[in-house]
């Protein structure tokens, strides 16, 4: 039997606990599983142990089961903070909630002379592209890009793929292009961020351009021309599109349904929408919440209630964008006692009312009749729930008020208003003039309206027809007068037919 000297049992033993550990942490799915391989790595003093001190770290960092705030605090107990754990809070950060603290572990490392290498940059950028324009104290796009080839990465694919991102998801299609001409092997990657960076500058003729003549295309691209085209109200090239795509054999994501029941809703295709519904069904997306939400949504401008409950009631997820889109449903459609019902099952099931929320019970409260009980919703707004009515709730008051005749309170609600009105709300509450009749209120309405848009020529018209039914004719010539010598024109009508 072989006897090894007692250190050298020693250092076997604290290398096989440290393998032990390190494998542990690898495997574990849950930050209590990793705190308890944590505290024994502390008390067997393996918690500074690179390996051991790796795993641990890396899982608190960028698993979805991990703790970045956890993650944080280990980085700044850290003996010596290396280029892989600089890149393992920068890689989990770029996926946050707080990208830009990337940008200051960034600038961190170079004053602690630790050196970059290409995965620093590639989250780096991906953070980047995730930040606010506006967002203080951070690199700009092109000084990122700048230290990109300060530091000698410009020949990496990868970085060069995430450069043409950044640039695709700021509309900045020259700027991708030309780092996409400086990609010697351009890859599936590179040309779908292309095809994203002209989708998102909104010119969809250069995408297509750029994706029918694609080597390979992927699941990105697809998405990118098909969503595009929905956005665009192009809904039947989008639909189409997405044939094309099935047909090709490239398996959609949820972002390509939501954009292919958005192209159903808005061409009121329920037919295709039905079969859409029915494809996600069979492909296993049901149980995602923006698929469902968007199914609601489809079915119920469809006019297909009964499909927009059964969406409702099979969803196991539901999100307030859920509860929303049925009680915002259930309003346009008069059925006022069901929205009623929706937002108290609601608020029973934890969820907290929102702008939305209120403005789908305003509109319930509008076509139900029930005034007093909606002026008493839109003052609760403020005082109970702390929600500042935007200026749609605003312009669903003048509705409401101005459908019950009642145009003095609709006015005085305008006039006092503490953010700035706009033309369709004093146009909402102007048409109820006419159907009222009331010539000094409209009079009073023109006025602000000429002001806020003067070259809008159908108030002079609905004002003419004001004094039409009252009889005074004279004034409603003199409209048609004022009208052309402001060269206000109306604005011409147009139709969802043959969309």
């Amino acid at each position: 039997m072989l006897h090894l000297p007692a250190p050298r049992q020693q250092w076997l033993a604290i290398t096989n606990l440290a393998a032990t550990l390190a494998w542990m942490a690898e495997a574990c799915l849950s930050m209590r599983d990793l705190k308890c391989i944590h505290g024994h790595a502390i008390r067997a003093y393996l918690n500074q142990h690179p390996v051991v001190l790796g795993k641990i770290f890396r899982f608190a960092a960028v698993s979805p089961f991990g703790d970045l705030s956890y993650a944080h605090r280990l980085f700044s107990q850290m003996h010596k903070k290396t280029t892989f754990f600089y890149n393992t809070l920068i890689r989990g950060y770029s996926k946050s909630s707080s990208p830009s603290r990337s940008i200051h572990l960034f600038n961190q490392m170079r004053q602690n002379c630790v050196s970059a290498d290409e995965f620093t940059f590639t989250f780096l950028l991906k953070s980047r592209s995730r930040m606010k324009l506006d967002f203080p104290l951070i690199l700009a796009s092109d000084e990122i890009h700048g230290a990109v080839w300060k530091f000698g990465f410009r020949s990496h694919l990868f970085v060069q793929n995430a450069l043409i991102h950044l640039y695709a998801v700021r509309g900045m299609p020259g700027s991708a292009r030309r780092v996409f001409q400086d990609t010697e092997d351009a890859d599936v990657v590179s040309w779908s961020g292309l095809v994203v960076a002209y989708v998102r500058a909104n010119d969809l003729e250069a995408a297509r351009q750029v994706f029918d003549v694609m080597p390979e295309r992927d699941v990105v691209s697809w998405t990118a021309m098909v969503s595009g085209y929905s956005k665009a109200q192009h809904s039947r090239e989008a639909l189409e599109l997405f044939w094309e795509m099935r047909y090709a054999g490239v398996n959609p994501d949820e972002v390509t349904m939501v954009s292919v029941i958005s192209a159903c809703t808005k061409l009121g295709d329920v037919e295709t929408g039905a079969r859409i519904h029915q494809y996600i069904d069979e492909n296993g997306f049901g149980w995602m919440v923006s698929l469902c939400n968007a199914l609601i949504d489809m079915y119920s401008k469809c006019g297909c209630m009964e499909l927009a409950w059964q969406v409702f009631n099979n969803s196991r997820r539901k999100s307030i964008i859920t509860w929303n889109t049925m009680i915002m449903a259930c309003a346009n459609h008069g059925h006022a006692e069901d929205a009623f019902k929706l937002f108290e099952l609601m608020t029973r099931s934890g969820f907290m009312p929102d702008e939305v929320t209120f403005l789908a019970l305003l509109v319930a409260y509008t076509h139900k009749g029930m005034i007093d009980e909606g002026i008493r919703l839109f003052q609760s707004m403020k005082i109970n729930y702390e929600i500042e009515a935007g200026i749609e709730h605003y312009g669903c008051m003048v509705d409401m008020l101005g459908r019950a005749g009642r145009l003095e309170e609709a006015y005085n609600l305008l006039t006092n208003m503490p953010i700035p009105s706009n033309d369709v709300v004093w146009g909402a509450l102007l048409a109820a003039c006419r159907t009222y009749g009331d010539v000094d209120m409209g009079e009073r309405v023109i006025n602000k309206l000429l002001e806020l848009k003067p070259d809008e020529g159908g108030y002079y018209i609905l004002l003419r027809d004001i004094y039409v039914a009252a009889g005074r004719t004279v004034e409603a010539n003199g409209m048609r007068q004022a009208m052309l010598a402001h060269g206000a024109r109306k604005t011409p009508g147009c139709s969802w037919v043959g969309e």
